[in-house]
C-alpha cells in the first residue's frame, strides 16, 4: 500500500502552510506501513479545521457534533473492536467543549488513538483564544492579551491514567508518523497532541522549529512515569516531542469480555414482535 490508498480524490480546502497539511501526510504515511486496508479504519472527527481531514481520507469517517468525537469513537470501537479507530479534534473542540471526555476515556483504556490538532486557538471561527493559548496572547477575544493560565494536555493524560502520551510537530512529518504508528499499534488508549501552527491566526512555525527537540535523541526512557511528569512541564525554552509514557493494561473490550461473544456489529438481526406495544396507539 502507499498513501495514494487513503486519498478520497477531494481537494483540501486548508489556508496554505496550515499544520493540518503535516498531520494529513503523516496519517496516510503511517497507516499505508502498518498495511492497514482503509475498510478496516474509521476515522472521527469533531467540529473545527481538523475536521475536514474525515474528507480527505478514504476510509470509513464519522463527523460529529463540537466535543463528542471520544464518546463516539469509544462507541465504534466497543460495537466493532475488529476496527482501527482513529479520532481527531481540535484543541478546542478536544480540550473546551470536550474536555470531560478524555479524562474517563484515558482511564477506562479504550483501544482507540486520539490526535489532537493543537494550534492554541479556535482557527474555524476566526482565532478566539482556546484552554491552550499561551498567557499574552491577543486574540478575536481577548484584544488585550490573554490573561489565563493554559491548561498542559499532557499533564492532563498523564495523571488521568493515559497509557500512551506522546506530543509531536507538524512541520516534523516524518517523526509524527512513527509516532501515529506506534499510538495506533499500541493496545489502549493512545493520546498524541501535535502542535500544529495555524498560519493564519497564530502562526507559531518559527518558535517551534527553534524549541522542539526529539525525546528518542535524548534518551528518554518511556516507561518511567515520573520522568514522564517532569518532561511534560517542560514548555518553555525547549519543548519536547515524542512518545513520553506508554504501558500495557487491560483495556475497556478486555473488561466487557463477557458482552462482546460476539460484538454488536458481529450478531445476527433478532425479529422483534411490536405488535403489543402497537395496540397502545390504536
Amino acid at each position: 500500500m502507499d498513501i495514494t490508498t487513503y486519498d478520497s480524490g477531494r481537494r483540501p480546502v486548508w489556508c496554505p502552510g496550515c499544520g493540518n497539511y503535516g498531520i494529513l501526510l503523516a496519517l496516510r504515511k503511517a497507516l499505508a506501513e502498518l498495511k492497514l486496508a482503509p475498510e478496516e479504519v474509521v476515522i472521527v472527527t469533531g467540529i473545527g479545521c481538523h475536521g475536514r481531514i474525515s474528507d480527505y481520507m478514504k476510509t470509513n469517517a464519522f463527523h460529529t457534533i463540537h466535543g463528542r468525537v471520544l464518546p463516539l469513537a469509544t462507541g465504534i470501537k466497543l460495537a466493532n473492536p475488529k476496527l482501527t479507530v482513529i479520532a481527531h479534534s481540535g484543541d478546542g473542540d478536544a480540550y473546551a467543549i470536550g474536555m470531560g471526555h478524555l479524562p474517563h476515556t484515558a482511564r477506562r483504556n479504550i483501544d482507540i488513538t486520539l490526535i489532537v490538532h493543537n494550534n492554541m486557538v479556535f482557527g474555524l471561527t476566526t482565532g478566539q483564544v482556546t484552554p491552550t493559548t499561551p498567557i499574552g496572547v491577543k486574540t478575536k477575544s481577548t484584544p488585550f492579551g490573554n490573561f489565563e493560565k493554559p491548561i498542559n494536555p499532557l499533564l492532563l493524560a498523564l495523571a488521568s491514567g493515559a497509557t500512551f502520551v506522546a506530543r509531536g510537530f507538524s512541520a516534523e512529518i516524518d517523526h509524527l508518523k512513527e509516532i501515529i504508528k506506534e499510538g495506533i499499534s499500541h493496545r489502549g488508549f493512545a493520546f498524541i497532541d501535535v502542535l500544529q501552527p495555524c498560519v493564519t491566526f497564530f502562526n507559531t512555525y518559527t518558535v517551534l522549529r527553534e524549541r522542539v527537540y526529539k525525546l528518542e535523541e535524548s534518551g528518554h526512557d518511556p516507561s518511567n512515569l515520573e520522568e514522564a511528569f517532569r518532561l511534560a512541564m517542560q514548555n518553555d525554552k525547549r519543548i519536547p516531542i515524542g512518545v513520553f509514557y506508554k504501558r500495557e493494561e487491560p483495556t475497556l473490550e478486555d473488561a466487557f469480555k463477557h458482552a462482546m461473544n460476539p460484538p454488536p456489529a458481529e450478531r445476527l438481526p433478532v425479529k422483534v414482535d411490536l405488535s403489543k406495544a402497537l395496540t397502545r396507539f390504536r
